[in-house]
């Protein structure tokens, strides 16, 4: 018996180049996938979030409302009902092949695989799971795995939020290292699951659905040697303390779906659970920490 088309709702905005990563980051507050286009000809972006049709509409009201305050913009809000499965078909073709840092290159199911020395390549189709690559957060996370692997070698490793996953798969190829990776959302954790096994790391990939630290199985893996957490400032803050109980010590998170502006708040709450920070990548209107739980405690 075929499957009823899943109906999702598209919101879209046209802004400036300079607004453009304000709105992206309000429409992140409550979407599934938020990307960002440049509409041609012209200095206009559009931007577009997905989401399940009657969601928070107050939360929506509120974060556009600060975008718009903070920006000087205030652009018509459209919405447009979207089958899944031709929103899917046209995120693919506003999908690129994407090289980030020195080591990695994103590539969708719809381009032709191809052989490049030295990257190691992901092929992936993101779906309705947050995370293309294309995300400044999603980026530095992967930058600030580049660098860090330099000298920091986990054997333990956790993904928490993995989105599409492809966090997870990067660590998992780079370390050579099994990766237990969560989401709270069902979508997130079948997508992340299938990435994995396009990319043949089904056996060294683990994803789970739950909410934050309460899950059980990443308490039995605990402690962890590194931890990614690309999720947003507020949630971050919150679980603040129970990263720093969860992570060894002398071990690192990576931290990300956080703005410039946001980057003072999220490091004061992991500076009192405890945590130092290790280093810093911008990618446009994005931060990324990274954080070290020291080996002795004063």
């Amino acid at each position: 018996m075929n499957q009823p088309v899943r109906e999702l709702e598209t919101l879209r905005v046209v802004v400036s180049a300079a607004a453009a990563p304000l709105f992206e980051a309000a429409m992140a507050e409550i979407c599934r996938s938020v990307a960002r286009f440049r509409e041609e000809p012209g200095e206009r972006w559009r931007v577009e979030g997905i989401r399940e049709p009657g969601a928070d509409e107050a939360a929506l009201s509120l974060a556009l409302a600060l975008a718009a305050a903070v920006s000087g913009e205030a652009p018509e809000l459209h919405r447009l009902p979207t089958p899944a499965t031709g929103w899917l078909a046209r995120n693919r073709e506003d999908f690129p092949a994407q090289s980030i840092g020195a080591r990695f290159e994103l590539r969708g199911t719809h381009l032709p695989p191809r052989h490049a020395p030295g990257r190691i390549i992901l092929t992936l189709d993101a779906g309705l799971a947050f995370g293309s690559g294309e995300h400044g957060s999603t980026r530095g996370c992967l930058v600030a795995l580049e660098k860090l692997a330099r000298h920091h070698h986990p054997r333990r490793i956790l993904d928490l939020g993995t989105g599409s996953g492809i966090l997870a798969m990067a660590a998992a190829r780079l370390f050579h290292r099994r990766v237990l990776a969560s989401d709270i959302d069902p979508w997130s954790v079948r997508v992340a699951a299938e990435n994995a096994r396009r990319n043949f790391l089904a056996r060294r990939i683990t994803v789970v659905a739950g909410d934050g630290w309460r899950k059980r199985p990443l308490c039995h893996a605990a402690p962890f040697d590194l931890v990614f957490a690309n999720i947003l400032a507020r949630p971050l803050c919150a679980m603040a303390s129970a990263l720093a109980r969860h992570l060894a010590p002398g071990g690192y998170a990576i931290l990300a779906g956080l703005l410039a502006s946001q980057e003072a708040m999220v490091r004061a709450a992991h500076r009192r659970a405890g945590l130092v920070v290790a280093g810093r990548v911008r990618e446009g209107a994005w931060t990324t920490l990274v954080l070290r739980r020291p080996r002795f405690s004063r």
